[in-house]
């Protein structure tokens, strides 16, 4: 089972997540990730990504499930090789020890991170890129020690012309 990431744009009112994580449910879909980001104030509508695993074939049922949903205007399953997706964490490490801190300064380069607050013995680092990249990061400072993490979950837009507003 491959990962699947499943766009929408919706109206921006009370319930509509809901709705769209209990239709999920109901076709026994676990939510991998989910990110929602609300239009501009003149904007009444939400672009909601959400992951999941599963069955390309089930995916579109449940797209097509979706898509008949009142307060859903667009949703679509997007194509990997036609989408950028990139993933974000926050990440708190603990580098009291010098060795610690060159070490966890050396791996936040590797992974081009962005050192948001540097402290005597912790260091917070936000890291950006594919899934894999973050996780890998993280896989990677863990011996370092890693106080505390937050992601984002995955976000995507397909490239060129293409938008979610045009089926």
């Amino acid at each position: 089972m491959s990962l699947n990431v499943i766009s929408l744009l919706v109206e921006n009112k009370p319930g509509v997540l809901f709705n769209i994580s209990n239709t999920i449910r109901r076709k026994n879909f676990n939510i991998h990730s989910i990110t929602a980001i609300a239009g501009e104030e003149e904007d009444d509508t939400s672009r909601i990504t959400i992951t999941s695993k599963g069955d390309a074939k089930e995916v579109d049922k449940l797209v097509e499930q979706l898509d008949k949903m009142v307060d859903i205007i667009s949703v679509k399953r997007l194509d990997p090789l036609r989408t950028i997706q990139r993933d974000m964490a926050l990440v708190k490490l603990h580098t009291a020890d010098p060795m610690a801190q060159e070490e966890a300064l050396a791996v936040i380069n590797k992974y081009k991170g962005l050192i948001l607050d540097i402290k005597p013995d912790t260091i917070i680092v936000q890291v950006t890129g594919s899934a894999t990249e973050v996780s890998d990061f993280q896989a990677e400072v863990t011996h370092i020690g890693i106080v505390e993490a937050a992601r984002t979950g995955i976000t995507a837009i397909e490239k060129g012309w293409i938008t979610l507003k045009e089926k």
